[in-house]
């Protein structure tokens, strides 16, 4: 059954925006988990952040790992949710460009559809500034390879082709507890990746003091400016959060007392 629409909580979407704002230079990648209901109404309501095997501008890769770990993942968030759950989707950033898909993105959907019909595809295009105002936006996109190409049925010539799907943000009451931990686990997918390159340049051969002193010196930038762009304002911001909920709480107990008062002053009801 075709899709209808892509349902994605504001919870999601803040923590993919989030993830796609953490690099300028490169694209990021994640998995989209959720259900598909009877009306063919794909619901997102958790995320997995991918640590990405090759940083590039204009390239991003999923390994089957991966994809197993989130399989995994979606069957005990299954479990703690007592509802369905599996991997709907996946999206990944455009910094700098388009937010359409590229004959790339267009393959791998058709890639991922052959397993399953209902995968799709959505993309974060960041950083982009009108030359005219200086203003930057944020544009989204969701989208499915055609049928044919799904089926193995493609020819160059329709590899930039491309089916939208509707794409509605759910208004959340609350963060959720898996999005919160998505949320928490961005800092660290950056550390082990600036870890991981590191710890590579370690091992060249020949690498004299002076280059072994570089490389040590841009590995603690890149993780001081995780810590400022990234990790820095995450706190503030899950801080800001705590401190609404708690003035909330308290809001909510003065009006109970209110009540609990009201209802005590009220004569008492005589039976018949």
């Amino acid at each position: 059954m075709a899709l209808t629409c892509v349902c994605m909580s504001a919870n999601v979407y803040v923590v993919c925006l989030q993830h796609a704002l953490s690099t300028e230079k490169e694209e990021v990648m994640g998995l989209l988990i959720g259900e598909i209901d009877v009306d063919a109404k794909a619901k997102i309501s958790a995320v997995v952040m991918l640590r990405r095997s090759d940083k590039s501008k204009d390239r991003v890769e999923i390994s089957p790992e991966q994809l197993t770990a989130a399989t995994i993942k979606a069957e005990e968030l299954a479990r703690t949710l007592g509802q369905p759950m599996r991997v709907l989707g996946w999206y990944h950033s455009h910094p700098h460009i388009t937010v359409w898909p590229s004959h790339v993105d267009v393959q791998t959907q058709a890639m991922y559809q052959m397993m399953d019909q209902g995968f799709v595809g959505v993309i974060f295009s960041v950083f982009l500034e009108d030359k005219t105002t200086k203003e930057q936006e944020v544009q989204v996109t969701c989208f499915q390879s055609p049928s044919r190409m799904a089926e193995g049925s493609m020819t160059p010539d329709h590899y930039m082709d491309r089916v939208e799907i509707p794409l509605r943000i759910v208004t959340s009451t609350c963060l959720s507890q898996p999005c919160l931990q998505s949320m928490v686990e961005l800092p660290e997918i950056l550390v082990e990746e600036e870890d991981e390159v590191y710890q590579a340049t370690k091992r060249l051969p020949y690498l004299n003091q002076l280059a072994q002193l570089h490389n040590s010196a841009v590995y603690t930038k890149s993780l001081c400016h995780i810590a400022e762009v990234v990790e820095g304002p995450l706190l503030n911001a899950l801080e800001q959060r705590h401190a609404s909920n708690l003035k909330k709480c308290e809001d909510l107990a003065h009006e109970m007392k209110q009540l609990t008062q009201a209802l005590a002053s009220l004569p008492p009801i005589k039976s018949a």
